[in-house]
């Protein structure tokens, strides 16, 4: 009995490990980018959030879309109202207004938010291989949708369908979600 107990324990373990993105900062993902190019996958979050939850545990919990983000990018969790210090496109950003007293309520928007156009939480910001911006995409999203997206920048297939309305829509037509929700 006590073996059997270890055991699922022990198996429990190992799935939700597996269930689970690998966060890391932004510096850390763009000094592994040299080493190994991999896209960036970025979740701008904020301490009082609602939908930023949610995407946690609906969507970055979810062992499909975990195991394609471990697997394809570099993962980075990113407080859009947080005190850090980000070095990105040869620049430094901080938040000089941040207040101590706001950290669990509405602070003032991170120096690095503002330069990647964020204008809600959350917000999914995708990088190229090299660091640059590809596009920041806002708002929950569940993991089928999430999916879409995953694949359409992991596939460089944003490029396709950049600048055209047309190709976008037919994308999203033909797209066929293979992540199981739950």
């Amino acid at each position: 009995m006590k073996k059997m107990l270890l055991f699922s324990i022990f198996t429990l373990s190992v799935l939700t490990t597996f269930a689970q993105v690998k966060w890391i900062t932004l510096d850390e993902a763009l000094a592994a980018q040299k080493d190994n190019p991999k896209k960036i996958i970025m979740d701008v979050y904020t301490n009082w959030c609602g939908p930023c939850k949610l995407l946690d545990k609906n969507t970055f919990q979810n062992k499909d879309v975990a195991a394609y983000i471990n697997e394809n990018y570099y993962a980075v969790k990113f407080n859009g109202e947080g005190n850090s210090t980000v070095t990105y496109a040869d620049k430094t950003f901080s938040n000089p207004k941040y207040d101590p007293a706001k950290k669990n309520t509405r602070n003032y928007p991170h120096q690095l938010t503002q330069y990647l156009r964020v204008s809600a939480y959350p917000t999914v910001v995708f990088f190229d291989e090299k660091g640059g911006l590809i596009a920041p995409i806002r708002g929950y999203i569940k993991p089928n949708g999430m999916e879409l997206y995953l694949k359409l920048f992991a596939n460089d297939d944003y490029l396709k369908v950049n600048k055209d309305k047309a190709a976008w829509d037919e994308y999203q037509r033909n797209f066929k979600p293979t992540f199981k929700t739950r």
